[in-house]
């Protein structure tokens, strides 16, 4: 069996693709600019802000890397605060470090979970700071009633790390619209970077099907990319950690725009709400997890459990055909690596595959090998 990282994309999606369609808060926001990642998004985002010597931001110790190198780019310099184990933040020293007045704070909401937004957002009011939410790992998420993004002056989201869409990311002004993003002009995202990204959707679905015939595709597949990169054809890497200025132009991909309008976002929260519950039966009690709860409108990104040793972990589930990944690994070119919950959480996050994709069969499929396979839970 064969499960995917990524929820693969189909022909359904395109026929299903209707102009005019009502989408869910972000996609239909009137104030929003689409990128070919959010990364870019963040960069013009602060650009726009134009920082003053001696304004901060506070960004949490608990980050991917790529939001920090786009707000460094842009110009902004940078204090960090605590996340702690459960992926919430120090609530005490954020208060405390808010005392030096930010310009802004930012939030990451992990995995779909959403942060204490009423106390972050009376701070923000307290201290006069602009608070600047990061959805990227969070998309279809709401608390109280509203939708993760909503509740900050800006929001920032990452489309394809839920979504069935070779790129896509989107920065959305909900208050204090900015001049200078009215002006920006961006490029058109090279037709070969989203037709590549978009086979390899195709080809995850159909190996997800038939490991057989997709793993043979792929092969295919990766001999064609090779000769495009030896063609020296441009490329826009996407679900990676890096930074390229060179890229902070690129638009969305229309082929994101055309499958975003054949998706059926309820369906899409109800299947990961019902994978994640599955894989919490199984589980529960056996293995280690970092949140086991789901609150009503908690559309979870993947299944995160705390492992010892998460590259042999994650490089075992892989011989068993399950698209495991090492979430957020310590950057060797980061200044920071966090307090110790934030280098903790480094450490041991494993992701397990629980995308609309994935079928009740291969949950359970995942959660016999996990439970074979005896890992070592995180101490």
């Amino acid at each position: 069996m064969y499960v995917s990282s990524w929820p693969g994309l189909t022909l359904r999606e395109f026929r299903h693709s209707q102009a005019g369609r009502s989408l869910p808060y972000p996609l239909a926001s009137a104030n929003r600019l689409s990128f070919c990642v959010a990364r870019s998004g963040i960069y013009h985002l602060f650009r726009a802000l134009r920082f003053k010597k001696g304004e901060i931001v506070l960004v949490p110790d608990y980050h991917s890397g790529n939001e920090v190198s786009a707000i460094r780019a842009a110009g902004a310099s940078i204090v960090y605060y605590p996340i702690l184990r459960n992926l919430e933040p120090d609530l005490d020293a954020l208060s405390r470090l808010a005392k030096r007045n930010p310009r802004v704070i930012y939030v990451i909401h992990y995995l779909g979970w959403p942060q204490p937004m009423k106390e972050i957002e009376a701070l923000c009011r307290e201290r006069g700071s602009l608070l600047v939410e990061d959805c990227a790992l969070s998309l279809l998420s709401e608390t109280d009633q509203k939708p993760l993004g909503s509740f900050g002056d800006y929001s920032v989201f990452c489309l394809y790390k839920t979504l069935p869409v070779p790129n896509g990311g989107l920065l959305v002004q909900n208050r204090n619209i900015l001049g200078d993003l009215a002006k920006l002009k961006l490029e058109r995202c090279p037709r070969t970077a989203a037709f590549g990204r978009s086979a390899e959707l195709a080809l995850e679905a159909v190996r997800s099907r038939s490991d057989r015939i997709g793993k043979s595709l792929f092969g295919i597949k990766r001999a064609f990319g090779q000769m495009l990169r030896g063609a020296r054809v441009r490329q826009v890497p996407v679900g990676n950690i890096g930074w390229d200025i060179a890229d902070v132009n690129i638009a969305m991909s229309s082929i994101s725009s055309t499958v975003m309008g054949g998706l059926e976002y309820d369906q899409i929260r109800r299947k990961r709400r019902e994978n994640f519950l599955l894989m919490r039966r199984r589980l529960e009690g056996r293995v280690n997890m970092l949140r086991k709860d789901l609150k009503e409108g908690v559309c979870p990104l993947f299944f995160p459990i705390l492992v010892q040793d998460k590259q042999s972990a994650a490089s075992a589930l892989w011989r068993r055909g399950i698209g495991a990944v090492e979430f957020w690994n310590r950057d060797p070119r980061a200044d920071c690596d966090g307090g110790a919950d934030a280098q903790y959480l480094r450490a041991h996050v494993l992701e397990l595959p629980i995308h609309q994709g994935v079928e009740p069969s291969q949950v359970e499929y995942i959660a016999d090998q996990v439970l074979r396979l005896e890992l070592q839970p995180a101490q």
